[in-house]
């Protein structure tokens, strides 16, 4: 990677470039993908730029700290993550500037927020896609969330490496997992009432965030949940790789690239029909779906499958061939050198 080299090919901005979270899993391989394909890239996130560890305050001070950081530099295309990381793709010297929205930014933060932070991120957000050449949208539903909007926007899905091989971690016999951030939205409190209900399986609590201590409070009773906290990505891959289902209880979602990930180490899964999860599984084919507000229902999908481990199997068959064949870096990648101007 170009890191501090002032001229490159490609920019990439995000609020983040490491740990779990799907942007930041979409960014780094991005990045390695392109550098082995020849090109040089510098990643400005909030990893090697300032920012406040604050709640409330990371992305704002990420925008600047970012904005003055790209300020610098010139690339033949600077490719920008979410809202956050627009005043920096509008300050870099570039011959193009891409903006991918990873879901409908405004109306998250507004849910996050409230709503008069809402309308500031919707302004901001307005603005910030007028400043892009080209906008794209890792998932469907936002590609037509945005058009709707009369934003023309590309759509290009999330991507994750298939063929992987990782050793898998099993603190149980069954074993449930959910990795990501512990956050409002991802509604792992829902998780935390099926454990109550399953307890003959162990559920693996993966990730950080605002909600962990509400989360730990909620299950401090339940002998059969497990929270491991922040991991490295490989040991959070070994954790999918070792249960017997994953699931991903969110009421908001972009393109998950957990729900790919766990699809190409093989790992069956459930997930609430929200967002790009409904793009990514076909109910009863690739996966299961779950209405995001119905505990009972999600219990009973999860006792399903770990009771019928042939089904198991055979939704997680099928939904490996799907990443094959439409989310694997190999079938994404080509898009994104189109849209740079550079395939």
């Amino acid at each position: 990677m170009a890191g501090l080299s002032r001229v490159v090919d490609v920019l990439l901005v995000s609020p983040t470039a490491s740990g779990l979270g799907g942007v930041a899993r979409h960014v780094s391989g991005l990045a390695a993908r392109l550098e082995a394909a020849g090109y040089r890239v510098a990643v400005v996130s909030s990893e090697n730029t300032p920012i406040v560890k604050v709640k409330g305050l990371k992305n704002p001070t990420f925008m600047l700290s970012s904005m003055f950081s790209a300020l610098f530099r010139r690339a033949s295309v600077v490719h920008a993550h979410n809202v956050p990381s627009c005043l920096a793709m509008r300050t870099a010297s570039a011959a193009r500037r891409v903006l991918t929205m990873h879901g409908a930014y405004a109306e998250q933060v507004g849910f996050l927020h409230g709503s008069l932070v809402g309308w500031v991120a919707s302004r901001l957000e307005k603005t910030a896609l007028k400043w892009a050449d080209a906008v794209t949208a890792v998932s469907r539903k936002t590609a037509e969330f945005y058009r709707l909007r009369g934003v023309d926007v590309v759509y290009i899905p999330n991507a994750v490496d298939v063929g992987l091989h990782v050793e898998g971690i099993r603190l149980g016999h069954p074993q449930v997992v959910y990795v990501g951030r512990l956050s409002r939205e991802k509604n792992v409190a829902m998780l935390v009432e099926a454990a109550r209900r399953l307890q003959e399986a162990r559920f693996v609590i993966v990730g950080d965030g605002p909600e962990k201590p509400f989360l730990e409070k909620a299950a401090q009773n339940l002998s059969n949940v497990v929270f491991t906290g922040a991991v490295e990505h490989e040991k959070a891959l070994g954790y999918i790789a070792g249960s017997d289902i994953l699931v991903l209880p969110s009421v908001a979602e972009g393109m998950s690239t957990v729900l790919l990930e766990a699809m190409a180490l093989k790992t069956p899964v459930v997930a609430t029909a929200v967002g790009g999860n409904t793009e990514l599984i076909q109910h009863g084919e690739t996966g299961v779906l779950v209405d995001a507000g119905d505990p009972d229902q999600l219990i009973e999908a999860i006792a399903h499958l770990l009771n019928n481990p042939a089904e198991a199997k055979r939704l997680a068959e099928k939904a490996y061939q799907n990443v094959v064949n439409q989310f694997s870096w190999d079938a994404v990648f080509p898009q994104y050198l189109r849209v740079y101007g550079l395939g």
